[in-house]
């Protein structure tokens, strides 16, 4: 078998397991650990629910601990103790691909989103999970290219979708050109093509535009994506250019996709004023073991919270959806796919 045949697959192709990576005192969570921690605990107990749960975290002793007190099972859980700065998983976790029956732990270099936070203990995890045996499958280290997780889609067809705001962002990769970038992930991904979105952005975000944020790929050909229908609010313009950016996208097949718009959530700020990058985008696509479920973030908006259930239930006809409260986590400008890594079943 050569290595022509490994590919990315989707998110909602089959998994063995999901990761967290948990927050302490010395994160960027300090002011309110008590608060994430609870919504860590919720996020954990739906993923455990429904498949196996692999949490880093720095003191498995006492997240455990906390784990109990929230009511969570233990049964899905394993923990695995190492030093973190943050608790992005999505960004700093393996991005994998499959091959036959082999997985192939792709390791990126974390920075910190173009060195705007420490990253030093972050962009470890990964060899020290590989070391350790927690993780099976092939070691590949890529780490000389930064990439997240967060800042790619794949279909599993050879499809992938990206922003050119996030990729080509300052510290990241910057000897690089937009044709250099793309040719690096269809040879890092063995994919076909790299569907650029050049427009959108949300206030607050500092990923410069992770396209999780933004836009998904979701099976038969569809994409969900953030739509602003108010002309007065400050993302009206450029999520309309991705919109129609969107619409000229094409299948393979040369057909347009199915684009499903998730609304955008009323504005929400910080205490210093700031608005929080609140979007419906950023859910999980679970299958394990055959329960397909989408778990999304709600942030306390009744409106809007049921019609992102209902949009994100068109695209997902045969799963269980299940919301999770995550305004805590945009006080820290992520959400919930954020804090999340699917490793697919090999």
């Amino acid at each position: 078998m050569g290595m022509s045949d490994f590919r990315l697959p989707a998110e909602w192709e089959e998994q063995e397991f999901v990761q967290l990576t948990w927050p302490h005192d010395e994160t960027d969570w300090a002011s309110i650990l008590d608060e994430v921690e609870e919504c860590y605990c919720n996020m954990a107990k739906e993923i455990a629910l429904r498949g196996n749960l692999l949490i880093v975290t720095n003191d498995s002793l006492r997240t455990r601990r906390i784990l109990e007190n929230h009511g969570v099972s233990a049964e899905n859980i394993r923990l695995f103790e190492c030093d973190t700065n943050d608790t992005w998983a999505r960004d700093h976790a393996f991005i994998t691909c499959v091959q036959g029956e082999t997985r192939l732990l792709t390791d990126f270099c974390f920075n910190g989103w173009g060195m705007k936070f420490a990253a030093n203990y972050d962009n470890q995890i990964n060899r020290k999970l590989y070391e350790s045996g927690m993780v099976e499958g092939v070691y590949v280290p890529c780490l000389d290219f930064v990439l997240e997780g967060g800042a790619i889609e794949s279909d599993g067809y050879g499809t992938i979708m990206t922003t050119s705001s996030c990729l080509l962002a300052p510290n990241r990769n910057d000897s690089m050109t937009c044709a250099d970038i793309e040719k690096q992930l269809l040879a890092f991904f063995n994919a076909k093509r790299v569907l650029w979105i050049h427009h959108g952005y949300l206030a607050g975000d500092d990923t410069d535009g992770h396209v999780d944020t933004l836009a998904r790929l979701c099976p038969d050909n569809t994409i969900a994506y953030v739509q602003c229908s108010d002309p007065d609010d400050e993302h009206f313009a450029e999520l309309k250019m991705m919109e129609d950016e969107l619409k000229a996208f094409r299948t393979f097949s040369g057909e347009s996709y199915n684009l499903i718009p998730l609304p955008m959530p009323d504005a929400v700020y910080g205490e210093d004023g700031e608005r929080l990058p609140a979007t419906y985008a950023n859910f999980l696509i679970m299958n394990t073991g055959g329960k397909k479920a989408v778990i999304y973030p709600t942030y306390s908006q009744k409106d809007n919270d049921r019609i992102a259930k209902e949009q994100l239930s068109r695209a997902f006809p045969d799963y269980e959806l299940v919301g999770v409260e995550c305004s805590t986590l945009i006080k820290q400008h992520g959400s919930l796919h954020c804090c999340t890594m699917q490793y697919p079943k090999a």
